[in-house]
């Protein structure tokens, strides 16, 4: 079929929890990456600190920031950041409010920018966006080495909290290919709906964090979680696979009305850059919120025209994170509520792009290198 992507609105190495446990970390808790050293966004590029690639930080973000941060960059790697924004529980937070970030060159020329929002769920929890330095072939801005900057700013609507917002800063560094490969996204993929996910459903608690995420792979996965608690966890994906999941939330015994986006499921890639996301309102009866079909896994993605094609670029971990609004709790209590992801990973695996160096942190998308059960089935992770 050919390629149909719809325009939508703008993802771990971990212990993995006991087959029995209940969702990790408390409403509005976030696990940052352990020993995350601090670093602090300046407001003028003159004096911006370093970040260095595979590394990841610890930063904040004031209601009216736009801090600067610097990337000193060889002529032929593509360079990534994502930046993960946590505001504190029982902030208010509007469908609009979030962040944005871009990277530029030492001229003020934009390589890339990208915003997160709150989006329907109008509920405080980790947003995260990506901005990217790609040194790819056929591309004429932000190329050869040298200074670039990294621009975190936050979006604020009217009326909400003023508070500063903690911040995780991921950095990563992708090879250039020893020779060179395809300069077009493909056109045709198998673009139907795919059959739901059935069987069994395996305990699997999710992490608060991208770094704390848990291990998943094809299968259904059931936990429970409050509102305004976050669950991360991390599905490998790797070359020429499609990923496809769905965040089912379970009925309430009690309460009335009607919550609109309720529910959240939202899909990063291994470098933390937004793929796609999904909402749900929630009446208190059960719920599911589903992932559009998305292309398979390929190096030249980044070529392609819509934002869900060129995120999915590369093989890896890529995460599913699911909300819950913390609003569902005045109109049906305070949960725990069943939550059920179902997750399809289609495709065979493909050999991977030649590469002509290797990823900071290394071996950051090949899936197997990090966990040999990865490819097995839900209940063999």
């Amino acid at each position: 079929m050919r390629l149909a992507v719809a325009a939508a609105a703008l993802s771990l190495t971990a212990a993995v929890p006991g087959p029995h446990a209940f969702a990790a970390g408390s409403p509005g808790s976030y696990a940052f990456t352990d020993g995350a050293p601090p670093v602090t966004g300046t407001t003028s590029t003159t004096d911006a600190e370093r970040l260095q690639p595979g590394r990841t930080y610890r930063s904040s973000l004031p209601r009216d920031g736009k801090l600067s941060y610097r990337l000193d960059l060889d002529a032929t790697s593509a360079a990534y950041v994502s930046a993960t924004a946590v505001p504190a529980a029982g902030t208010t937070v509007a469908a609009t409010d979030g962040l944005r970030i871009s990277v530029q060159d030492a001229h003020g020329s934009s390589c890339s920018f990208q915003t997160a929002r709150f989006g329907a769920s109008r509920s405080p929890h980790p947003i995260a966006a990506w901005g990217a330095r790609d040194a790819s072939p056929g591309r004429t801005l932000c190329q050869g080495a040298g200074t670039y900057y990294v621009l975190v700013e936050r979006i604020a609507a009217d009326g909400s909290s003023s508070d500063t917002w903690p911040l995780e800063l991921a950095v990563f560094s992708e090879p250039p290919l020893g020779h060179t490969g395809a300069t077009r996204a493909p056109e045709s993929w198998n673009s139907a709906s795919p059959e739901p996910v059935t069987g069994q459903e395996v305990e699997r608690a999710g992490g608060a964090g991208f770094a704390a995420a848990s291990t998943i792979g094809p299968g259904a996965w059931r936990t429970r979680i409050r509102p305004g608690q976050t669950l991360f966890y991390r599905v490998p994906v790797d070359w020429g696979q499609q990923p496809h999941a769905t965040a089912e939330l379970g009925s309430s015994s009690s309460g009335s009305g009607y919550v609109s986006g309720a529910l959240t499921l939202s899909l990063y890639n291994p470098v933390r850059g937004h793929v796609e996301e999904a909402y749900a309102g929630y009446s208190g009866r059960q719920t599911s919120a589903g992932l559009a079909t998305l292309p398979p896994v390929a190096h030249a993605n980044r070529y392609g025209f819509a934002d869900q094609v060129k995120s999915l670029r590369f093989a890896g971990f890529h995460y599913l994170v699911v909300h819950l609004a913390a609003q569902t709790a005045e109109r049906f209590g305070e949960g725990p509520y069943g939550l059920t992801l179902r997750v399809r990973v289609d495709g065979e695996a493909r050999p991977g792009p030649d590469y002509a160096g290797r990823s900071e942190p290394g071996q950051l998308f090949d899936v197997t290198a990090h966990d040999p059960n990865a490819s097995g089935p839900s209940g063999a992770l």
